[in-house]
């Protein structure tokens, strides 16, 4: 399998197998108009598996929803073919419009024009709670 190398651009490594589709469907990928390789199941020495997204333009990420989906996920900023930056995540203390609140009865149920916002209340259990209702994701 032959993946060209991106000249300029981003480069998301190390997000765990099978999540490289959640990240491109919240990033609003698809939306791009320029090349996006996703490759997945790479043999990876310290994960085992990994899935990879190469995107072939340069852009602001999202490093927040990155870092809800997979705090492991590394962001490289390619520039002529050089990587110039490398991005460590970690977990948001808060979410705004990422995921919608699963509560029937919250307010941003009957309220749709309000933002979702999300708090982070057990990182290493990794919940996030509504700002309104208190529901868990």
């Amino acid at each position: 399998m032959n993946i060209d190398s991106i000249h300029n651009g981003v480069v998301l490594d190390h997000i765990q197998a099978g999540k490289s589709m959640e990240v491109y469907n919240l990033l609003h990928l698809d939306q791009l108009d320029c090349p996006v390789a996703i490759i997945k199941n790479v043999r990876s020495n310290r994960m085992g598996k990994k899935d990879i997204i190469k995107i072939d333009t340069p852009m602001q990420v999202d490093l927040d929803v990155l870092g809800y989906i997979d705090p492991n996920i590394t962001v490289n900023i390619i520039v002529d073919s050089i990587r110039v930056e490398k991005k460590h995540l970690r977990l948001p203390q808060r979410l705004v419009n990422v995921e919608r609140c699963k509560n029937p009865r919250c307010i941003t149920m009957s309220e749709p024009q309000l933002d979702a916002i999300f708090n982070l209340s057990d990182a290493n259990k990794h919940i996030y709670r509504c700002a309104y209702c208190e529901a868990a994701l």
